[in-house]
């Protein structure tokens, strides 16, 4: 007989929950029309932190992906009108990516739609519960400190 491996139940359990997130992220993106993928979504959600327009690699890097999703993300982006590429004004080669007005209406807009989905994944739990949960993920989040290192 096995024994039940609990780290490989937990790990399981997460990648059920991460699939279900999206799917109902997805599903809330779609009832809003806005025509945006959840993957476009993170991009408009990441460019909206920068001060001033971003270079495409500065994108990769902080959306953790090589250059060539950043391209094809803003390609889409760019043709709905929600992101234009500027030059850089100390440098020709070098292209930024801004959010235009209706890129800014569809952050509004997708800050609403992952508002509902998460009142739906959150909704069998208490309040008590969300809260050792928020707990629970910022301790997953930001890593634990090695074991047997002093802090």
């Amino acid at each position: 007989m096995t024994t039940p491996d609990p780290d490989g139940l937990l790990a399981e359990q997460l990648l059920r929950l991460t699939r279900r997130v999206h799917r109902i992220q997805k599903h809330h993106l779609e009832q809003r029309g806005l025509g945006v993928t959840p993957a476009q979504s993170r991009l408009l959600r990441t460019l909206a932190h920068y001060d001033s327009p971003p270079r495409m690699a500065d994108l990769a890097e902080r959306l953790e992906v090589v250059p060539r999703a950043v391209t094809t993300l803003v390609d889409g982006l760019e043709a709905s009108g929600k992101v234009r590429r500027m030059p850089d004004p100390t440098n020709r080669r070098v292209i930024r990516i801004e959010l235009t007005d209706d890129g800014h209406k569809a952050l509004r807009e997708l800050h609403g739609a992952r508002r509902s989905a998460a009142e739906e994944i959150l909704a069998p739990l208490t309040g008590e519960q969300r809260e050792v949960l928020g707990e629970l993920l910022d301790t997953l989040v930001d890593g634990a400190p090695e074991r047997g290192r002093s802090c």
